[in-house]
């Protein structure tokens, strides 16, 4: 545009001085008639030729008081082509072109919007897509995931300017202070990372392109598991510094839960200290990948040039500012053996995931590049291979082949199997098929997968499955069976909408006022007993107090509860009776800490958060017997019933986990009460006695008991299991457990020694550690207990230099020393209610 503009501003100088000269000219003219009818009268011979001289110049007049006409048109023009330049320059699109009608001929309008339209051509493309006219293999739904500070953001970015989403890039933490498209929170833009999973779509190639950008923090790790839950593919994005982080495996955990084909992208090539390779080896080594490169870079650091593509042997090259020209050429002669080398590692790789190239193989056969593309995409799809390419996002190098690799390799939703759960008349589940047919031949099935409360009001992001449906019409929640009209149907890019009035198979949309929970089914069959299976929700690992600081604003401190509970299944509100406090519980300080300053910037309810409190639990170590009878007569029917039974501890693998079996034979308990034994037992397990936490790793057997024809009841039998359980506390030997977690620590190696003295204090145990010039990457498993605090006295011991990371691990027993403290709280915090129940008793009597 500034290039533009200054070819316009001298093209109206050039018209100006062509204008003054076609002036002097007409003067000149004029004064050669003049002459002429002057030398008419003097040459009386020359009459003739004079007077052929005379028209000759008449007509140069004419043509020259025309040509004057041109210029100014022309000065005009250029004067419009400079104020459009300046507007496009500033993002300020068609105000010169609204502005044309009044003030030039309709023939040069249409050819100033004309060129407008020409130039605009690449942007608008990815803005209007007709979902009715994509064809279902001319669809990607993918996710970006990665550790923090990967590049995930900056990623997408760029993926969105090249694809003509958007005009211009932002930077993530850059100095415009503008932000990355994506992370339209205030908070996300004022702290540089993605708290909340943001959607947008695009097209590169005519294929459009759903894309869903995720948090790295393992605070927010449920944005990741929903998103995969919808998805087709996913590209994981790791630092080629950092390389497998800490979070990078909760990801490919995720990924493989939900199975998931997946790309690697090896970002951030600039940085110091960056080496592909040993990223490569990490995948292999801590992921379990089969990993390639179809890629590698034509230098590292600041002499990163551009991307090698080993499949086609090509070098190629990102210039321009913004790197959107790519020039592709031979591969240099020094980089050809490397080229051979991973050549063959690739094909090698591919053998061992594809049969057919196998074979190729075997024989010693070479694939062709068709054959070689078409092998890694069917490994792809079972994952068994993951490409791996490479580039720096910051830089814009390496984008453009990563856009052709998701459109090559990752399953378009027809080539994934998505299966639905339908409930049969005798009670059993059963699964089946669905069917991506863009079309309206089917029913439609959809999962809600997100909730949002934007400034459109309560959005619901739905993943379609099956079927298609339109604005206007009504669908069916299968879980609470009740009907909803879609009032307002769209496509979101990051936290804008664009409507729409339809949509198909394979699609994700946003729903307008629809009362649902996170991973409801909806279906346009009625009374239908179709689900689909939902995604895995985590529980939380902390816990902390939270009330308003002005009790005035407790009407928005509820809303502000009830919206973010819904929208987040992870952050969690209950008031406890003993403490009489308000309790938040979610999976991290930064989680909770987060949701803490959006109640006050977007509620105007400032909070005051309390002591983090853990999520400890309580468990029994060894087997105990019991055998409770609970009787109780106070005229009319009575209660009774009688359990008998062991109690024992559950594996360490689901020490999280509570199971009941009833065991018993006969008729000594009857099937009816059967209820009522399991909800009084997991009603006690809500809390325990020991230390008023959560009861867990246990299993409740019942073997045999007594009932009464008359007095018996399933009340009777509730209150028999609860009582079975406090025999049981006052015998057992019972344990606590807390949470441990797995912490990745990454500092300079002058300080390893420091930081491993600091976990030895904190009862951590190193599971690995790794070095790489001049950097130590620890990971250790820590109580969550002791790691309060950490992130300050890293960076004081590391000078700022030392960066951590943690996620939720395993429950594991309590040091003794924990146990005792926790005992002792729990039987101070119990005389004091007493006492207190005490003290209001007895002013009751008074009065």
């Amino acid at each position: 545009c500034i290039l533009a503009t200054i070819w316009c501003i001298l093209a109206t100088i050039w018209c100006i001085l062509a204008t003054i000269w076609c002036i002097l000219a007409t003067i000149w003219c004029i004064l050669a008639t003049i002459w002429c009818i002057l030398a008419t009268i003097w040459c009386i011979l020359a009459t003739i030729w004079c007077i052929l001289a005379t028209i000759w110049c008449i007509l140069a007049t004419i043509w020259c008081i025309l040509a004057a006409i041109w210029c100014i048109l022309a000065t005009i023009w250029c004067i419009l082509a400079t104020i459009w330049c300046l507007s496009s320059c500033f993002t300020l699109p068609g105000a010169a072109s609204a502005a044309l009608p009044f003030m030039v001929t309709p023939a040069v309008t249409a050819l100033l919007q004309a060129l407008q339209k020409n130039a605009n051509l690449c942007r608008d493309y990815s803005k209007k897509i007709d979902s009715s006219s994509v064809a279902l293999e001319n669809i990607r739904n993918i996710g970006i995931s990665a550790h923090i500070d990967s590049g995930k953001t900056t990623l997408t970015e760029r993926i969105l300017y090249y694809t003509g989403r958007i005009d211009t890039m932002h930077e993530v933490r850059g100095k415009d202070g503008v932000g990355a498209v994506m992370d339209s929170m205030e908070l996300e833009r004022l702290r540089g990372i993605t708290i909340q999973s943001a959607a947008t779509y695009t097209m590169w190639k005519d294929v459009n392109i759903n894309i869903i950008d995720t948090p790295g923090h393992v605070d927010f790790t449920v944005e990741v598991e929903r998103a995969l839950r919808v998805l087709d593919g996913a590209v994981l994005v790791l630092c080629s510094v950092g390389g497998v982080q800490s979070q990078t495996l909760t990801v490919n955990r995720q990924m493989k839960r939900y199975n998931v084909p997946v790309l690697a992208f090896i970002n951030k090539l600039d940085r110091m200290g960056a080496n592909p390779e040993r990223v490569l080896r990490q995948l292999r080594s801590k992921l379990g990948h089969n990993a390639a490169f179809v890629q590698f870079p034509i230098g590292l650091e600041s002499e990163c040039k551009g991307v090698v593509d080993i499949i086609r042997e090509k070098a190629i090259y990102f210039e321009g500012n913004a790197g959107d020209v790519m020039r592709e050429e031979e591969v240099p002669e020094e980089l050809q053996e490397q080229l051979q080398k991973l050549k063959h590692d690739l094909i090698e790789a591919v053998s061992n995931a594809d049969e057919a190239i196998g074979e190729m193989f075997l024989e010693e056969k070479t694939p062709s590049t068709e054959e070689l593309m078409a092998g890694i995409k069917r490994a792809v799809l079972t994952r068994s291979l993951t490409p791996v390419f490479v580039g720096t996002a910051l830089k814009n190098k390496g984008v453009q082949p990563l856009l052709d690799g998701i459109l090559q390799y990752l399953p378009h939703p027809g080539e994934v199997s998505n299966k639905g759960i339908k409930g049969t008349d005798d009670g059993k589940e059963e699964t089946f098929l669905l069917n991506s047919e863009r079309s309206g031949r089917l029913p439609f099935i959809g999962l809600a997968f997100k909730l949002e409360a934007g400034k459109f009001g309560q959005l619901t992001y739905v993943r379609c499955y099956q079927g298609h449906f339109r604005k206007g019409e009504n669908l069916y929640n299968t879980r609470t069976g009740k009907k909803v009209r879609v009032a307002r149907l769209a496509q979101m890019h990051s936290n804008n909408m664009e409507d729409i009035n339809e949509a198909f198979a394979g699609d994700i949309v946003a729903l307008f006022g629809v009362d649902c929970a996170s991973g409801d089914t909806f279906t346009s069959i009625p009374k239908s007993k179709i689900s689909m299976e939902s995604m895995y929700i985590p529980d939380p690992v902390i816990s902390m107090s939270i009330q308003p600081i002005d009790r005035k604003n407790m009407d928005s401190f509820s809303k502000a509860c009830g919206r973010f509970t819904r929208e987040d299944p992870t952050y969690r509100i209950h008031y406890d009776d003993d403490c009489k406090e308000t309790i938040a519980s979610g999976m991290g300080e930064l989680h909770l800490e987060i949701y803490g300053q959006r109640m006050a910037r977007e509620y105007n309810c400032p909070v005051q958060m309390g002591k983090p409190k853990v999520a400890f639990r309580e468990t029994i170590s060894e087997p105990i017997q019991f055998d409770y009878l609970h009787k109780k007569q106070t005229g009319g029917a009575g209660q009774y019933a009688r359990v008998i039974g062991v109690i024992e501890p559950l594996p360490p693998h689901k020490n999280t986990q509570l199971e009941f079996k009833n065991e018993s034979l006969g008729t000594a308990v009857p099937s009816q009460y059967s209820p009522g034994t399991h909800k009084g037992f997991l009603a006690f397990c809500q809390k325990g006695m020991l230390t008023g936490h959560k009861v867990v790793g246990v299993k409740f057997r019942l073997l045999d008991g007594a009932y009464h024809s008359v007095d018996s009841s399933e009340f009777a039998f509730f209150q028999a299991a609860q009582g079975a359980m406090r025999d049981t506390f006052e015998v057992g030997n019972w344990s606590v457990l807390e949470p441990i977690m797995a912490v990745e620590i990454t500092g300079p190696e002058e300080y390893q020694g420091l930081i491993i003295t600091h976990m030895n204090r904190r009862s951590g145990v190193i599971t690995g550690t790794d070095s790489s010039e001049g950097w130590f990457t620890i990971n250790a498993e820590v109580p969550l207990n002791l790691m309060f605090g950490y992130s300050t006295d890293l960076r004081t011991c590391t000078q700022g230099k030392g960066e951590y990371s943690m996620e939720y691990s395993r429950y594991a027993p309590a040091t003794p020393e924990t146990m005792q403290q926790l005992v002792a709280d729990h039987d101070t915090a119990r005389l004091e209610a007493e006492q207190q129940m005490g003290g209001s008793k007895k002013k009751g009597a008074k009065r």
